[in-house]
């Protein structure tokens, strides 16, 4: 492996590189775009993740001597497009969503204005990394909701791939989550990290109350001593006689929890323990968090479910190409006919219409518009004129990279575009249960 990302795609981006340069069409103009035809299943609206990861991915889109020799070793190109790829580096635009808004069936999330053979190869990359990184913003964000602003800790790197775990961080933390436990994460992205002991410390020591007292004196009283690995009571009274009423929090990773966390509760209280907090990290998801809404629970920590976007592993998106220049260097609209998988053609520009309190009422998706184009006036609505919120951000301009939406700074923008966001929507948008995108995508 090389630090190229050139790689990090499929073979038939560039047969199809390689046969539009011998049809004399890898120089067209095109439009490519990504979006998705349909929320997952029961979803009420989506989350942008991986923005910024994607285009750090670009910037490294480079074929060096390695990529180029073994493509020519397996015959997979023909020479010209060895030298198109030798001298690949992306110069055309790039509009997107900003990472952390809402979307909705429809919505143009990205759109690519380059040459043929330069939009084509970066397909997959682009829906590798909005596919899963979307699918965990979005779960995370319903996790979010539901929390009633408690915090929620990541913690899947042992239940996805070491490469998927750091990108899952970065999206959850974008749709909210306080902190995760890839040290990856915080040192790429700088995003806060926690965790201090699993059951595994506990069973070093010759008994619980020894492991207690090796992590306060580690760590100090404020520690957080999970107490569930023999018996939650004694536990909790091993936990308070050790660290003092001091101690900074339990965790509980087990066991009926509404049940559980209410009586270890009660118990802290009574043993004077009052401050301090409860966090919980059993096999949770949004329903999970949920159902602990009147529990008093102080904190989450969430693996599985996260970082496999609580069942739904991949949004759905998808990356059609939507326009061409002609001869008269017209855009010419195209568009997938596809039974269930049609697309709608053309440039486009996208506004979120809000009602004069600042709801979300309308996806309103602009045809023959490209996402530079002027934004007519918002039209009167809900007795009183609303107005539209523009969704579509230069990301790349004739190759060069917005750095804004890159890096650290990049993230922590990302987040607090995100809190934007989901103040927007209605609160319809919330609810747990099966239903339709919460707000209609209308084409004009």
């Amino acid at each position: 492996m090389t630090q190229s990302s050139a790689f990090r795609t499929d073979r038939y981006e560039l047969t199809m590189v390689d046969a539009a340069i011998h049809s004399g069409r890898a120089d067209l103009e095109c439009i490519f775009e990504a979006f998705a035809r349909r929320l997952p299943t029961g979803r009420r609206y989506g989350i942008v993740g991986g923005t910024g990861r994607l285009l750090e991915l670009i910037r490294q889109f480079r074929f060096g001597d390695a990529e180029l020799s073994w493509l020519e070793d397996n015959a997979v190109v023909r020479r010209p497009t060895l030298d198109f790829l030798a001298d690949y580096s992306f110069s055309g635009s790039i509009w997107g969503y900003q990472e952390g808004d809402a979307y909705f069936p429809g919505s143009p999330l990205l759109q690519v204005e380059s040459s043929f053979a330069e939009g084509v190869v970066l397909e997959t990359i682009i829906l590798s990394v909005l596919n899963y990184d979307t699918s965990v913003a979005s779960a995370a964000a319903r996790m979010v909701s539901v929390s009633l602003g408690r915090p929620i800790a990541e913690m899947g790197s042992r239940r996805t791939g070491e490469y998927s775990a750091v990108a899952a961080a970065r999206a959850a933390y974008i749709a909210g989550f306080a902190a995760t436990s890839s040290l990856e994460a915080g040192r790429t992205w700088g995003i806060p990290t926690m965790g201090t002991a699993a059951h595994s410390f506990v069973l070093l020591h010759d008994s619980e109350e020894d492991a207690f007292r090796a992590q306060v004196d580690a760590f100090g009283p404020g520690t957080t001593l999970l107490v569930d690995t023999y018996n939650v009571p004694q536990g909790i009274a091993l936990a308070v006689a050790v660290a003092g009423p001091r101690l900074g929090a339990i965790r509980i990773d087990s066991g009926d929890l509404p049940t559980v966390v209410a009586a270890a509760r009660a118990q802290l209280d009574a043993l004077g323990a009052v401050n301090t907090t409860i966090t919980v990290t059993s096999d949770l998801d949004e329903f999970a968090i949920a159902a602990l809404s009147a529990s008093p629970v102080d904190a989450f920590g969430v693996g599985t479910s996260v970082v496999t976007g609580s069942g739904e592993p991949a949004a759905g998106l998808v990356y059609k190409l939507v326009a061409h220049k002609s001869p008269t260097d017209e855009w010419v609209p195209v568009a997938k006919t596809s039974t269930a998988k049609m697309s709608i053609g053309g440039r486009k520009n996208a506004v979120r219409r809000l009602d004069t309190h600042g709801t979300a009422r309308e996806e309103i998706v602009l045809l023959g518009a490209g996402p530079s184009a002027e934004i007519p006036a918002p039209l009167s609505g809900d007795g009183g004129t609303g107005t539209d919120r523009p969704l579509l951000v230069p990301l790349i301009t004739a190759g060069v990279f917005d750095e804004r939406y890159m890096g650290p700074d990049g993230t922590t923008r990302a987040r607090a575009h995100n809190a934007t966001a989901m103040h927007e929507l209605p609160i319809e948008a919330f609810r747990l249960g099966r239903g339709e995108a919460v707000i209609p995508t209308i084409y004009r």
